[in-house]
């Protein structure tokens, strides 16, 4: 699924650049955020509260759910590769994409069980008393197993990607992120000595800071806040 459909109404903001609907904690919006950074794209984004969908936003997008990036040209993009996918394919500095295309098979592998199983596993874990809190164990062990293939792979090289950090790193980041969240004591506490530091210095980083600055949830009137920021 390419995830673009037609353009909703109100979509446009008036300064002509793509809206980007947004929440700052949604590891999905974030990894879009991430490449939107990287590929030096500047968007018009619109920060919204998930127990509080706007109107419009709800009009571009009636899937509901972040991150949306609205073209302007008369399509919608409403997942977070393809978003990531289309920003890196217009400007790609930090050779992102790379790992596509010296492993194609394995990245893509990688990410459907990112999320995929992954993501289940964590949403399981992390909300357990959203499903089965007698569950919630086992599907953080579950979850780890991909953990530990991360540690394994951070032992050899120093990303994800391989030599440098790429679509496989900025893509499961947020989502490590929330699983150490979910127990930091018991995740800090395994044996993973590579995968702990290359989450901290992604915890660390300027870049992080940046993407995860704060704006006041969008109202209708409003156009948006300027993303990334130029400085």
């Amino acid at each position: 699924m390419n995830g673009q459909q037609p353009a909703g109404l109100n979509s446009t903001a008036a300064n002509g650049r793509p809206v980007f609907w947004s929440f700052r904690r949604c590891p999905y919006a974030m990894r879009a955020r991430l490449a939107l950074q990287s590929a030096g794209i500047t968007v018009t984004l619109r920060e919204i509260l998930l127990r509080d969908k706007p109107e419009a936003f709800l009009t571009t997008s009636p899937k509901a759910t972040v991150p949306v990036l609205d073209l302007g040209d008369g399509h919608i993009i409403e997942e977070s590769r393809d978003i990531m996918i289309w920003a890196l394919s217009r400007h790609d500095p930090e050779h992102w994409l790379a790992i596509t295309e010296q492993a194609p098979k394995t990245c893509a592998d990688f990410l459907d069980r990112l999320d995929g199983p992954f993501k289940t596993h964590l949403d399981r874990y992390k909300y357990a008393s959203r499903y089965d809190p007698d569950a919630a164990e086992n599907h953080r062990d579950a979850g780890a197993e991909m953990l530990e293939e991360c540690e394994r792979s951070l032992a050899t090289d120093p990303a994800l990607s391989g030599a440098h950090q790429g679509l496989l790193d900025f893509a499961s980041l947020p989502f490590i992120r929330q699983f150490r969240i979910a127990d930091p004591h018991w995740f800090d506490s395994q044996p993973w000595p590579h995968l702990n530091h290359w989450l901290q210095g992604f915890l660390t980083s300027a870049r992080f800071a940046a993407v995860m600055e704060k704006y006041s949830p969008w109202q209708p009137g409003e156009d948006g806040v300027t993303f990334p920021v130029i400085v």
